[in-house]
């Protein structure tokens, strides 16, 4: 091997961080006795040198090589004691990922090396593995960071105003036919006109990234011949996965950035800061466990051999060492600074708040972010659960945070299905779960409205089955959630059958116009608006194909529902009073009118009692636009239509009487989901007539706006 002279360095930053003449290598670990940087040939397949560290200042290894260049291939061996009973898993055997490195190169080759014991062995893993794991090890890259940022500039999106949507980077551009083949499925891709045009058409604000922090797919998928497509696996929280660049650089995330920002649309990431990808005890030893499994993971207090799953994946983050609650701050920092991303959405959030045991919304994690300068700018978005005891969390996290609504979900499924005695809460919904956030200080916008997302029916499915059907995955069909909410409609799965089919699409545009016209933020699930369907599959984890990949041509690409959700979300643009900023107060504001009413089919309002009526399916909510109570950027009042939203989630039609008031009113129907494709003709109505309300189906009526 070769020698190479190093200098001190610094133990700050951590990472690989090239000065223009040299890198610096910095790694913490407290419970090592030795570490060995390992560099590469540019292909990493020969291992060129070890080098050990020579300095350790505040238990961070480090070491400055004033002749490496970008681009040179690393990673470390760590020496220490193996002794799994007490927590420590250090195996010098095996090449370990940095976790700063800011680019990794290449993918896991598998093999039983990848453990630090011996597999099979009748200790299992108190055992230990002397084979190298370097030769099937991705290795990290030393980057140059330099990137010409322009004018770039967040969008900065008012919350009220932002429409989410979730997306998968392969998965929404590789079947697109107007990308060149060698785009299709990278970060080009979802930066490219075709795309960007789609967004804009529909209405988005800012896409939400299912995982791209460099990811691993599990063994046991690539034997089955699946593999991690999701990428809730991660293993590098400070590298984009390589495998959505075409380009093979970090410069192509940040030109995807650059150009959706210039685009008007927010860049949001979907990070798993609550487990790695090592597993339980009996996973490979990749990176954290042979750094300091002591420090980074929780185990269980009276045997560390084992770990605290909270997570469902095997391991749990240890949130509570300070060390490690600066390497999630210094990733997210790092995605801010250098990445220019516009917020995050936390996997299992609840996860990332727990102290001894319990779930604290007061905990060091949402502390630091609170007071950070940075990350208390940008947007936050929680999962609000774990797998823990105490783990489901909706409506418990801290100013400052919004959180995926799974009551909202909930709600509006089972009532579109048809369930009963649901009106009162099915009102709280669509208001912005006041009940839920209003209480810490929050706004309707700490709600993240869904009706579906990545995990679980896509839309189309939801209407077309009631059961799911995940053979495809490998698990005898008991993976993924078995009570869905959903409703076929009479017949499971594909079907000629007229009625079902037009039944289902009304159902379709019910789910869509009530999420877009709730209070709160809406987020859309990619492909709900062009009828993506995964065939039943309710947990498409490990399918990197079609069941996964949007269609964009064909008779399965539904145009006509695209066109009914870009009139959605045109509507909700158009009307400050579907998308306020505060709670109603269903009191008087200043011309003696109030904020919303309740009304009944047959036009009067709806008294307490009747809320609990089991039978109940229908609901007008009158929103009165001079009574929204807000002002705009300079401090004019918001004033604004009228706007009468109906539902009907009963099988059979009923007339609903319009409101007596105002005297003289005209009412204009926008949108009638019983109507082929949703649209109506723009039919008037005056105060007091009757308005047919077909059997399933929503209505959205305006009045000119009024100031007294």
């Amino acid at each position: 091997m070769q020698d190479h002279v190093i200098w001190p360095g610094n133990p700050y930053p951590l990472g690989a961080t090239w000065d223009g003449s040299g890198v610096n290598f910095a790694l913490f670990s407290e419970h090592a006795e030795k570490v060995e940087l390992c560099l590469f040939d540019p292909k990493g397949r020969r291992e060129l040198a070890r080098i050990s560290l020579p300095e350790r200042t505040d238990l961070v290894w480090h070491g400055y090589l004033p002749q490496v260049r970008p681009g040179q291939l690393y990673g470390y061996r760590v020496h220490g004691p193996y002794q799994p009973e007490a927590g420590h898993r250090f195996n010098p055997n095996k090449l370990l990922l940095d976790p700063y490195a800011r680019a990794f190169e290449g993918q896991i080759k598998w093999s039983d090396a990848h453990f630090g014991y011996r597999v099979g062995n009748r200790r299992e893993d108190l055992s230990f593995d002397r084979r190298d794991s370097a030769p099937g090890m991705p290795k990290c890259r030393v980057i140059d960071p330099a990137f010409t940022w322009g004018d770039d500039h967040p969008p900065m999106i008012p919350w009220q105003e932002t429409v989410i949507y979730e997306l998968h980077v392969k998965g929404l551009s590789q079947r697109h036919p107007q990308i060149p083949p060698p785009l299709r499925g990278t970060y080009a891709g979802l930066a490219s006109e075709p795309v960007i045009a789609h967004l804009k058409r529909l209405g988005i604000t800012a896409v939400e990234l299912m995982p791209v922090h460099a990811f691993v797919d599990d063994r046991h998928l690539i034997e089955k011949g699946l593999r991690n497509y999701w990428g809730y696996n991660s293993i590098g929280y400070f590298a984009p996965d390589l495998r959505y660049s075409a380009s093979g650089e970090i410069g192509e995330f940040k030109t995807m950035v650059k150009t959706l920002h210039a685009a008007g649309i927010e860049v949001i990431l979907d990070v798993v800061y609550n487990h790695t990808a090592e597993g339980n005890h009996m996973g490979p030893t990749l990176s954290f466990r042979g750094i300091d499994n002591a420090a980074y993971y929780r185990h269980v207090g009276k045997d560390p051999r084992f770990y605290m799953d909270y997570t469902g994946c095997g391991n749990t983050l240890n949130t509570m060492h300070p060390r490690v609650l600066q390497l999630i701050m210094d990733s997210l920092r790092y995605w801010v600074l250098e990445m220019h991303v516009d917020g995050f959405r936390f996997d299992l959030a609840s996860a990332l708040g727990r102290e001894r045991h319990e779930v604290d919304k007061l905990g060091a994690f949402f502390d630091i972010i609170r007071q950070d300068p940075v990350l208390s700018r940008v947007k936050l978005i929680a999962e609000p659960w774990d797998l823990g005891e105490g783990g489901y969390q909706v409506g418990n996290f801290p100013v400052g945070w919004s959180e995926w609504n799974g009551r909202y979900r909930d709600v509006l499924r089972d009532y579109w299905r048809g369930e009963g005695g649901l009106i009162g809460e099915f009102a709280t919904r669509l208001t912005g779960s006041s009940d839920l956030y209003a209480h810490s200080g929050r706004r309707p916008y700490a709600s993240i409205n869904f009706i579906t997302c990545h995990d679980g029916f896509p839309l189309a499915d939801l209407v077309s089955y009631n059961d799911k059907h995940n053979a495809a995955n490998g698990e005898d069909n008991r993976d993924g959630e078995s009570h869905n909410r959903a409703w076929n409609c009479g017949v499971e799965g594909p079907t000629d059958d007229p009625a079902v089919v037009i039944l289902r699409a009304r159902q379709k545009r019910n789910l869509l116009a009530s999420l877009i016209f709730s209070q709160g933020v809406p987020m859309l699930t990619a492909g709900d608006e062009m009828g993506h369907s995964q065939k039943g599959n309710n947990n498409t984890y490990c399918h990197d194909n079609e069941l996964n990949w949007l269609n964009w041509e064909g008779e399965t690409a539904d145009w006509d529902l695209f066109e009914f959700v870009t009139t959605c979300l045109r509507l909700r643009r158009e009307h400050p009073a579907l998308r306020r900023r505060h709670f109603f107060q269903g009191r008087t504001h200043g011309a003696e009118v109030k904020d919303i009413h309740w009304l009944k089919p047959d036009g009067s309002e709806m008294s307490d009692q009747e809320w609990n009526h089991h039978h109940a399916r229908s609901l007008g909510v009158y929103l009165v636009g001079a009574a929204i109570g807000e002002t705009d950027s300079h401090g004019h009042r918001i004033v604004d239509d009228d706007c009468l939203l109906l539902f009907n989630a009963h099988h059979e039609p009923l007339i609903f009487l319009l409101p007596t008031w105002p005297k003289n009113a005209a009412w204009t129907a926008q949108l009638n989901t019983a109507r082929p494709k949703g649209r109506t003709l723009r039919e008037r109505f005056v105060a007091g007539q009757a308005f047919p309300l077909m059997a399933r189906s929503f209505a959205l009526l305006t009045l000119p706006r009024r100031t007294g």
